[in-house]
């Protein structure tokens, strides 16, 4: 039996004007990967999660999302996205982190259905899987940025996604919390099933959690297994970024003793 393909992009090219950002990517996700895409400020990245989120539509490829053409795709409940928002979220925003997390609901149940007594425990389980529950009566403004990111990762969880999409969700996260969000991140793919999409420079801090990575420089120059991408030559990878790069991931910095450990 072949393993279900959440998101198939075959030869997607897209243009600003006259200037192509994103030229003929070929890229397949299948269900319980987790996936991290990486690439220099201005590789396409954002563009590409732009396409797939439909915000921007596809000008030329062919995009299949749970196996219908992104044109006749209507189940966007079945898609959770989670934005850069650390950095500019208006901590004095007046509500708890229950009310932030049940507003996901209209995305489920529509624009003006109320929320209902028996949907309280889709609220409590979102924020169970994210460690936040017990935060839930606090107000948002009053959490740390990383406790924020978690409650609107949550947020996303209530409609209950099978495609989780993070564009650099750790941006406002502090240095000490990052590696503990990105094992909640493991968590969300491998004990709750999610298939995830993350947009990341720190590769080499979760290159021991994520099963797939693509690089991405209007061309994609790699995509396929974390341990396939990690044992690339520098000059390679210098290659794709069109500078000087040095790939060391954390887990070898503690088994093999690596001088450090380094981004993407």
């Amino acid at each position: 039996m072949t393993q279900e393909t959440i998101v198939e992009i075959k030869g997607l090219t897209y243009r600003y004007e006259k200037e192509t950002v994103l030229e003929n990517i070929n890229l397949s996700i299948p269900k319980g990967a987790f996936l991290g895409i990486v690439g220099p400020n201005g590789s396409g990245k954002s563009t590409l999660l732009k396409i797939l989120l439909g915000l921007l539509k596809r000008q030329q490829g062919e995009i299949k999302l749970f196996g219908k053409e992104i044109n006749r795709f209507h189940d966007w409940q079945l898609i959770g996205y989670v934005s850069q928002k650390a950095n500019s979220f208006n901590t004095g925003f007046p509500a708890t982190v229950f009310e932030v997390v049940a507003s996901g609901l209209t995305k489920k149940l529509g624009m003006f259905r109320f929320f209902r007594k028996e949907d309280k425990p889709i609220v409590v389980k979102a924020l169970e899987s994210v460690g936040m529950k017990e935060f839930m009566d606090r107000n948002i403004g009053e959490l740390s940025g990383g406790q924020q990111q978690r409650v609107f990762i949550a947020r996303a969880l209530v409609s209950e996604p099978k495609l989780l999409i993070l564009d650099e969700p750790t941006v406002g996260v502090d240095a000490e919390n990052v590696q503990t969000f990105y094992e909640m991140l493991h968590d969300l793919n491998l004990n709750w099933g999610i298939t995830l999409l993350l947009v990341t420079h720190d590769i080499g801090t979760i290159s021991d959690k994520v099963t797939h990575v693509a690089c991405l420089n209007k061309h994609l120059h790699f995509h396929g297994k974390t341990e396939d991408f990690m044992n690339q030559e520098e000059n390679k990878m210098s290659g794709f970024y069109g500078h000087d790069v040095h790939v060391l991931s954390h887990h070898h910095h503690e088994h093999h003793g690596e001088k450090g450990a380094g981004t993407c």
